[in-house]
C-alpha cells in the first residue's frame, strides 16, 4: 500500500505511544477537562458556529470526505466545519496535549476501538442525547456500528465510515496458476490447494517470486486475529474478560499458519500492513485479507480483483469489522447542538450514498439498497448482509487493547514466525500478560 492508503491503515491499527499518553493524562489529572476553550464556537457578529475537525482522513476517502464537508457547509450557513486532515500517528500524538491545553479540536473521527482509553480520561464527552435528539437518524443506523462506540454504559461516537475485512483475490493471478479466476478459496482447506499452487519461485532461490497471501504481523488490521477465530481461538473472549492465547484453539490456528508461513512459504515474515497491501497492488501476492480503504488504489491500479468473505475455518466463517466515530471533545453547548447537526447530515440517506459511491466503503444505514449502490459493486460487497452478520470487532471496549495487540499480541506472533521459542511457551507467556492488561482498569 502507498503512503495514502498507509494513513487509512493507521486508522485500525492502534498506537502504542497514545495509549501510553492516555494513561499518563488520566494519571496526572486531565480527565474530564475536555475542549472548553477550544477556537470553534459560536462567532459573536454572525452566530456562526465553526467546528474544528480533526481526523486522520488522508487516503483514498479524503476527495470525497471534503466533498461532502463542502456540500454541508453551503447548506448550512450558520455552521462551518473547519476540516484538519492529518496522519493518524500525529493526530492521536497531538488530541491529548491540544485537548487538554484548549487548543485542541471541537470535533474528530477516530478508531472506535480508541475510544475507550480517551473517553476514560476525559477527552471525549457522552453523546447517548444525540440519539434521541435526531431519532429519525439514529433509527436507521447499522447497530454494529453505533455500538462500536460505547464505552462504560455510555455512548461517545457516531459512525463515520465502517469497514469490515474482505478476502481479495487476484483473478489475473489465479488464471497464471490454472485455478478458476472466478472462485477464490471458501475454506482453509481450499486455500492450502490453491496456495501451493500460486506461490512461485520462478528462479528457484528459496525466495518466492509471488506469494499466495500477503499476511502481516505488525502495523496492521486484524489479520490473523480473523483466522484464530476462524479455527474457534483467538485474542481474547468476545467479552473480553478472558484472555485465550493459550487456548487449545488458539494454539492450534497458530501452528497452523505458522506452518504454512514458515515451510509452504505462502506469505513473507515481517510485513507490515503497508507491505502487505503493496504486494497485493503489485501483483506480487494472490490474495489479502484487507478494508474497503484498499479499493480505489488496487483499482487505479488495474488489478484485476474481486473481494469475498474470507475463506472459512474449521470452526467458524468470521471477519473483523472496524468503525470510526465521530466524537465530541468540546463541552459549549452550541458546538454541540452544530456537531450534532453535522452528524445527522453526514448520515443522511444522500450523504451516506455519496460516501459509498465515493469511496467503497458500505453505507451506515440499514435503508439503503442495492439499486441505491447500482454499478458500485464494492460498498455492496462490503455491506452485504453475509459480511454484517459474520463480522466482529477486535478488542472492543478494552481501555488497554491497544497495549495487547501491539505490545503482546504481535510480538508474541513474530517470535514464532521468527522460531525464536515454541508455539506453546510464546503463547503462555503473552496470555498471562494479557490477562494481566484485562484486570488493569
Amino acid at each position: 500500500m502507498d503512503s495514502t492508503n498507509s494513513a487509512l491503515r493507521r486508522r485500525r491499527t492502534t498506537q502504542v505511544a497514545c495509549a501510553a499518553a492516555v494513561l499518563g493524562l488520566a494519571l496526572s489529572g486531565c480527565a474530564g477537562q475536555g475542549a472548553a476553550h477550544s477556537n470553534g464556537g459560536s462567532d459573536k457578529a454572525g452566530g456562526k458556529v465553526t467546528l474544528k475537525f480533526w481526523n486522520g482522513l488522508t487516503g483514498g476517502d479524503r476527495p470525497t470526505v471534503e466533498k461532502l464537508i463542502s456540500e454541508f457547509n453551503a447548506t448550512h450557513k450558520n455552521i462551518k466545519v473547519q476540516s484538519d486532515p492529518m496522519p493518524w500517528d500525529v493526530f492521536y500524538q497531538k488530541l491529548l496535549t491540544s485537548v487538554s491545553s484548549g487548543s485542541g479540536p471541537d470535533v474528530v473521527a477516530m478508531d472506535a476501538g480508541q475510544i475507550p482509553k480517551y473517553a476514560h480520561s476525559g477527552v471525549l464527552q457522552p453523546i447517548d442525547d444525540f440519539y434521541g435528539t435526531d431519532r429519525a437518524v439514529a433509527a436507521k443506523l447499522v447497530p454494529a456500528a453505533v455500538q462500536a462506540s460505547e464505552f462504560g454504559g455510555k455512548n461517545y461516537g457516531v459512525p463515520t465510515e465502517t469497514a469490515p475485512l474482505l478476502l481479495y483475490w487476484n483473478k489475473t493471478l489465479f488464471k497464471k496458476a490454472g485455478l478458476n479466476p472466478d472462485k477464490p478459496p471458501a475454506t482453509w482447506s481450499e486455500f492450502e490447494q490453491d496456495a501451493a499452487k500460486l506461490t512461485k519461485d520462478a528462479n528457484h532461490d528459496g525466495k518466492p517470486d509471488t506469494y499466495a497471501i500477503a499476511l502481516a504481523d505488525h502495523e496492521t488490521i486484524p489479520m490473523y486475529p480473523v483466522l484464530l477465530w476462524q479455527g474457534g481461538g483467538g485474542v481474547v473472549s468476545q467479552d473480553g474478560k478472558r484472555a485465550m492465547l493459550d487456548d487449545p484453539a488458539t494454539v492450534a490456528a497458530v501452528k497452523h499458519w505458522v506452518s504454512l508461513v514458515r515451510d509452504k512459504k505462502i506469505s513473507p515474515i515481517g510485513l507490515g500492513g503497508a507491505d502487505a497491501d503493496k504486494l497485493f497492488q503489485t501483483q506480487k501476492a494472490a490474495m489479502e485479507i484487507v478494508g474497503p480503504w484498499d479499493t480505489t488504489t488496487f483499482t487505479q491500479s488495474h488489478v484485476d480483483y474481486g473481494v469475498t468473505m474470507p475463506f472459512a475455518g474449521p470452526k467458524a466463517q468470521v471477519t473483523s469489522a472496524g468503525v470510526t466515530s465521530f466524537a465530541l471533545t468540546s463541552t459549549d453547548p452550541a458546538v454541540k447542538k452544530a456537531a450534532y447537526t453535522f452528524f445527522s447530515w453526514w448520515n443522511s440517506k444522500p450523504a451516506q450514498i455519496t460516501l459509498a459511491k465515493g469511496t467503497g466503503f458500505p453505507v451506515n444505514r440499514t435503508d439503503v439498497s442495492a439499486a441505491d449502490l447500482k454499478g458500485y459493486p464494492y460498498p455492496i460487497a462490503f455491506g452485504s448482509p453475509q459480511v454484517l452478520k459474520n463480522s466482529r470487532p477486535f478488542l472492543a471496549g478494552l481501555i488497554n487493547g491497544p497495549v495487547i495487540q501491539d505490545q503482546i499480541f504481535y510480538p508474541a506472533l513474530q517470535r514464532i514466525l521468527n522460531g525464536k521459542g515454541s508455539v506453546e511457551s510464546v503463547l503462555k507467556q503473552a496470555n498471562a500478560a494479557v490477562q494481566k492488561e484485562l484486570a488493569t482498569k
